[in-house]
């Protein structure tokens, strides 16, 4: 029998592979050592393969249609629906077959090596700004115990360690300086190295043609513009800017019924960490309009005389997504409207 449609469960070992024909007969439904998988593929006719989108899934993805098979990832929520019942390999093999011939499907682009190293630079930094954080948490607690009041902020808290680095003893027992003194090397070291990545990132931004780009866009720095490219590519996985904003969970979640329209907070089901660099770069934009008003543009100025700055840092965010696709599969930089 000849295999038209494949769902693969991917894991770590034991991968389980699900087969049906043209007539939707199962031609089978076994376990693959990781060992076996590309052979098994390389034997079979080019057909039509669905994987969950997961963290190996665009590395198999890559590799199978080296082969000849057409490769479609699909979201693990699209996916769950078509579980019959109970919970294991072989059940998800087969909802996963089920689900990539679904019509209104929708499916994750693959990305392409270069886009997933680009990505690895900015989950590195993302894990490391986390723990700096959680270091300068702890270190204020700790200097808090003995009275000490470290001011917030990122640069003041460096500049605590570095004055304790250069010398300056706190009148403490020695064990707690010895203890400050050794979070304060630990935290210059994690700066330091948050500091080589945004370095790193920069460097990209000058030699990708699209990061530059979206550069053009205010809001947009070379840190948001990678960690787009790395995500979207060229963005044409998106048929508009709208469905695009949604993806990234910045749309407001849609409860009518009955007739009635109802919209709620925005739905956040997308890029959690797109969606926050967005949010950032649009909140810097509001504190410039605000001491800068000349700088402004008219809609956002008038947005912020009626709505809260929270809001329109987030609406702003969803007007910016858009116009990043628009930027992206037009090719062209940001031309701001002068009426």
């Amino acid at each position: 029998m000849q295999v038209t449609t494949i769902g693969l469960d991917l894991a770590k070992n034991v991968f389980q592979v699900h087969g049906t024909t043209k007539d939707d007969e199962v031609a089978f439904n076994r376990p693959l050592r990781r060992a076996q998988l590309l052979s098994f593929f390389s034997k079979l006719e080019p057909c039509l393969i669905g994987m969950e989108a997961c963290s190996s899934a665009h590395h198999w993805g890559r590799e199978l249609t080296e082969l000849g098979h057409d490769v479609r990832l699909i979201p693990p929520s699209y996916v769950k629906p078509y579980v019959k019942r109970g919970k294991s390999d072989a059940i998800d093999a087969e909802a996963i077959c089920e689900a990539v011939t679904r019509p209104t499907m929708r499916f994750v682009a693959i990305k392409t090596v270069e886009q997933q190293s680009l990505l690895s630079v900015h989950r590195a930094r993302n894990l490391l700004v986390r723990q700096r954080t959680q270091l300068i948490n702890g270190l204020r607690g700790i200097a808090a115990e003995f009275g000490v009041c470290i001011a917030r902020g990122l640069a003041r808290v460096i500049g605590f360690a570095e004055d304790i680095l250069a010398g300056e003893v706190l009148d403490l027992p020695d064990i707690a300086n010895e203890v400050i003194r050794n979070l304060c090397e630990h935290l210059m070291a994690l700066h330091a190295r948050v500091r080589w990545y945004e370095d790193r990132l920069k460097q990209v931004a000058k030699e990708d043609a699209r990061v530059r780009l979206l550069r053009t866009i205010p809001g947009v720095g070379a840190v948001t513009a990678s960690a787009i490219i790395a995500s979207i590519g060229d963005g044409h996985q998106f048929s508009n800017g709208r469905e695009f904003a949604a993806w990234l969970g910045l749309t407001p979640a849609n409860k009518s019924s009955g007739g009635k329209e109802k919209l709620g907070r925005i739905t956040k089901m997308g890029d959690q960490y797109l969606r926050s660099m967005l949010v950032v770069g649009m909140t810097s934009l509001v504190r410039q309009t605000k001491s800068h008003p000349e700088r402004a543009s008219k809609w956002l100025t008038s947005l912020l005389e009626r709505k809260p700055a929270r809001l329109a840092t987030v609406a702003m965010a969803n007007k910016t997504a858009r116009i990043v696709w628009a930027v992206l599969t037009r090719k062209e930089p940001y031309t701001p409207h002068t009426a």
